[in-house]
């Protein structure tokens, strides 16, 4: 008897993928369908059984088998061949179901206990619930925009569908990633308190997506 497995089992949560590339391809690509629907089926001969997976993805991956690709001081010791193999791991399918890709810098050890005046985790929190309370006054939480409510929650002007159609061109955007790009800024837009999206709401959105950014 199918029992619930680690998505089942994040519902409702956060499902960390450590060393992501490292995870059999089989086992990534069976994420695809959960993150699009928040369901896992199993069919088998007797029966068809659904399980709840709502999670939210994170993940983690070196820049390269060695790990020092672009790092400031030590040097990468891979082939520009054994790079492009190791990133090969993640399907482009599956990379246009994560939302947001950020490639992080190493740590400055000088800077360890010497942090900036950024902002609290209070008060970044009060930001995000304050947007969240305003997509659920339409509704839907912003992941969860059915496409036949974009128009009308994700409005554009002029100038910000002229660059996600340059975007498009320049990164062969899908048009699922197109679509979780104008998510995006509609939730860059709640952050900041503005009613409509724009241009450059639609600018920070595509940093988030590869190929967008040199590494």
């Amino acid at each position: 008897m199918p029992t619930p497995g680690e998505v089942s089992l994040a519902h409702r949560g956060v499902l960390f993928l450590d060393e992501m590339p490292e995870f059999r391809r089989s086992a990534l690509e069976a994420l695809r369908q959960p993150l699009e629907d928040c369901t896992v089926r199993i069919s088998r001969a007797a029966a068809s059984l659904s399980f709840p997976a709502d999670f939210q993805l994170i993940a983690a991956m070196n820049p390269c088998p060695c790990g020092f690709l672009g790092h400031p001081d030590r040097p990468c010791s891979c082939t520009p061949v054994q790079v492009a193999r190791y990133r090969a791991r993640i399907s482009g399918p599956l990379l246009d179901r994560i939302d947001l890709h950020l490639w992080i810098d190493p740590v400055d050890a000088s800077g360890i206990f010497n942090r900036g005046q950024g902002a609290s985790s209070h008060e970044v929190r009060a930001r995000v619930e304050a947007a969240r309370e305003i997509q659920l006054a339409r509704g839907f939480i912003n992941a969860r925009i059915p496409q036949e409510s974009m128009e009308r929650i994700c409005r554009l002007d002029t100038a910000s569908r002229g660059m996600l159609v340059n975007a498009v061109k320049r990164a062969a955007l899908s048009m699922r990633a197109l679509g979780r790009v104008i998510k995006v800024a509609r939730t860059i837009a709640d952050l900041e308190g503005s009613p409509s999206i724009r241009d450059v709401h639609v600018a920070e959105a595509l940093q988030f997506r590869p190929g967008m950014v040199e590494d």
